[in-house]
């Protein structure tokens, strides 16, 4: 979209909705968990540029042959509002700068409760971000005939794709999926006694189960291992991972619950 000599891009308009909301959320969450919202922003500023390199590095890395290959061209990569950002490179690179931001300040909570407080409002970023694609025509699913179907111009369709015309609009299932995700993580901490980083975990697990699912519909070129895309496994690994930390977790939880039952039991309180 052209603004005389100013182009707004859409997919990065996206990205920057998405991450106004995930630090208007996380900041009231970190808020009313005894931290300071100020301190939110502060990492954001690290955070967000590592999210955003990372998350294009992991694009670039995975998929190398659009810009490295024959019929690439390797400034593209630097592309970003053409599409093209994974992740998990962006979680991973994003939460590494806002820890070594965090540890530096005195008398803050537990990194893990400041994750939790980001987790439901990452997973709506997340939400926002992916309709970028569709304002990009890209990360679309196998050819779909429902009144859902995603309709895709002749020029975006992959080799061997030309005879359809609507296709399964898995950026909207993801969507929704991301959105489901962050209700349910609110949900769940207001009905269960959480251990520090248990929000966070259930984000990556419960968003995993989703993003296997999408991979599974997603045709556009990807490596294969044992002929599954190679984000496919990442979820499956991530996913399982995460909710291994939940099961140590919760174990944890257990334990401090039966020792203080335990505690309670042998010195009964004195009558009256």
């Amino acid at each position: 979209m052209a603004f005389g000599p100013f182009t707004l891009h859409m997919y990065a308009l996206c990205i920057l909705l998405g991450i106004i909301v995930a630090l208007r959320i996380g900041a009231y969450r970190f808020e009313r968990r005894g931290g300071d919202r100020a301190l939110v922003y502060d990492c954001a500023l690290v955070s967000v540029p590592a999210g955003i390199v990372g998350g294009r590095l992991y694009h670039v890395i995975t998929s190398p042959d659009a810009y490295f290959g024959a019929a690439g061209h390797p400034w593209d990569a630097l592309k970003i509002w053409q599409g093209g950002m994974g992740i998990w490179g962006a979680v991973a690179l994003g939460t590494l700068g806002a820890y070594l931001v965090y540890r530096r300040r005195a008398e803050t909570p537990p990194f893990a409760l400041f994750a939790d407080a980001l987790a439901p409002g990452l997973v709506l970023a997340q939400a926002i971000g992916r309709w970028g694609n569709w304002f990009n025509g890209e990360l679309f699913g196998r050819p779909l005939h429902r009144f859902w179907a995603l309709s895709i111009p002749l020029s975006k369709r992959p080799p061997g794709f030309e005879g359809y015309g609507t296709f399964h609009p898995t950026f909207l299932y993801e969507s929704l999926w991301c959105v489901a995700v962050a209700i349910a993580l609110i949900v769940w901490e207001r009905h269960h006694i959480m251990v520090p980083g248990s929000t966070f975990a259930g984000y990556i697990f419960l968003y995993c189960i989703g993003r296997a699912y999408c991979e599974e519909l997603r045709i556009d070129p990807a490596h294969l291992i044992l002929g599954m895309r190679l984000n496919f496994w990442v979820a499956l690994i991530l996913g399982a991972a995460a909710g291994l930390r939940l099961l140590v977790l919760n174990r944890i939880l257990n334990r401090i619950i039966h020792r203080k039952s335990t505690q309670a039991e042998s010195n009964p309180s004195p009558l009256e």
